[in-house]
């Protein structure tokens, strides 16, 4: 008693809770489409997606030459230097000087350093936006996940709240009975007991419901005051599916070609390799030409700030350079060993990922066609089940069935009718699941 009046409490808090939410329809679309709104980790993605998108156009301008204008304003005060007719005079003033600079430089050969970046970046970019692509697919996956869980709450509630509407009125014709004398006080009381368990059931059923209507708000990043109230879903079982008549090789193809995730590795891995080739450039000469214009303007010369500026000081400086690596303490080779690595273990992944690959197709392919084994053999223990509680029920009325058996075969219609609503279920998420692990959600 004291366990039941604890969970009508509890009952009550979330009821009373839920009573101040404002409660938002949704259709399993809509919820799709809120949970690749809001989803953290979905976003989050797009952020990271928009640095990779930057990092590519960084490599394709370094082709460009680097231009800088540098300017500088200062004031000299104490002891100035001159040059006068060959003689040098030194005075105390003030000068104030003014400089200004352009630099320019272009790389003509760098062992191909600039050209394997640039493909590497863009490799990175293709693997990222298949990376987007696979979580928007695990946004769907967990939104309809929690949106069946919900859904299945909701219908094992209400079987529940079915069964004990049934019991309550059995035990009024079993009190009936008792006054008449066709019962004893000991099926009246076993009926009673059954009653109470059943309130327990209940009870527990909705307060599941309740906890994953809550956890449904907290994946689609609802407000605070926004309560979700799901559509149902037509989950009949399918009769026939695409994936069923297939074996597992083609599956396996499909899986392969579809895993937008697999496809991100083998682009990283494509990446990684071309960054390996890149980090052989510091082993070869390096080839640049440059250009420097510099100027500037002094107080101490008495002309005037146009001619000294734009045509008595200006300077202009262009040419090429060449950087021969000699010996650099083995910066250049541990540069390339580091890469080499990453590229290697960027393979490694990739054949990980590919037995990965395997190992889920084949599981929920074999989970796939249990669960519509489940199905089936559930509808035939419901059919039954039925069957037999109704043929005692009526015996049992007729007093040729004791209250035993009754109770056996009320619990044992209750766990057919759940045992069938989860298979049906598990049915219809099981082929979503297929989908998501194909990579065709």
């Amino acid at each position: 008693m004291k366990k039941l009046l604890l969970m009508g409490l509890i009952l009550t808090v979330f009821y009373t809770t839920s009573k101040g939410q404002d409660t938002l329809l949704l259709n399993l679309e809509e919820a799709v489409e809120i949970g690749l709104q809001k989803n953290q980790a979905y976003r989050i993605k797009i952020n990271e997606q928009e640095l990779i998108k930057t990092e590519k156009q960084a490599a394709l301008f370094a082709y460009f030459p680097r231009v800088n204008i540098n300017n500088s304003l200062s004031r000299q005060s104490g002891q100035q230097f001159q040059q006068v007719e060959g003689e040098i005079i030194v005075t105390s003033v003030n000068n104030n000087v003014m400089s200004s600079g352009l630099s320019a430089g272009l790389p003509i050969y760098n062992g191909g350093r600039l050209s394997n970046n640039y493909k590497a970046a863009r490799l990175m970019e293709e693997a990222g936006q298949q990376d987007l692509n696979r979580e928007a697919q695990e946004v769907v996956f967990q939104v309809a996940q929690q949106y069946l869980q919900v859904l299945l709450d909701e219908e094992l509630h209400e079987l529940a709240l079915q069964n004990l509407e049934n019991q309550k009125e059995q035990l009024r014709q079993i009190e009936g009975f008792v006054e008449v004398g066709l019962n004893t006080l000991s099926d009246q009381y076993n009926q009673q007991s059954e009653v109470a368990r059943l309130e327990t059931v209940a009870l527990n059923a909705k307060i599941q419901l309740e906890t994953d209507l809550w956890a449904m708000a907290e994946l689609l990043q609802l407000e605070p005051n926004v309560f979700p109230k799901l559509e149902p879903v037509n989950i009949s079982a399918p009769q026939e599916s695409e994936f069923l008549g297939l074996d597992l090789e083609p599956l396996y193809e499909m899986s392969f070609q579809n895993r937008t995730d697999y496809k991100a590795q083998q682009l990283r891995e494509d990446g990684a390799k071309r960054m390996a080739v890149a980090s052989r450039a510091g082993l070869f000469p390096q080839v640049g030409a440059f250009l420097n214009y510099n100027t500037f303007y002094t107080s101490l010369d008495t002309r005037t700030f146009s001619d000294q500026f734009l045509n008595i000081y200006p300077q202009m400086t262009m040419g090429f350079n060449v950087s021969i690596p000699i010996f650099n303490n083995f910066n250049n080779k541990l540069e390339v060993a580091r890469s080499r690595m990453n590229w290697k273990n960027r393979q490694l992944e990739t054949d990980a990922l590919e037995r990965s690959l395997n190992q889920e197709t084949k599981m929920a392919n074999e989970n796939f066609k249990a669960a519509i084994r489940r199905q089936q053999s559930t509808q035939i223990q419901l059919n039954a089940a039925a069957e037999a509680q109704l043929a005692i029920q009526e015996k049992f009325k007729l007093g040729l069935s004791n209250f035993v058996d009754l109770a056996q075969a009320n619990q044992q219609l209750a766990t057919a009718q759940s045992d069938h609503a989860q298979a049906t279920y598990t049915l219809y998420f099981q082929e979503i699941l297929m989908k998501y692990t194909l990579g065709i959600l």
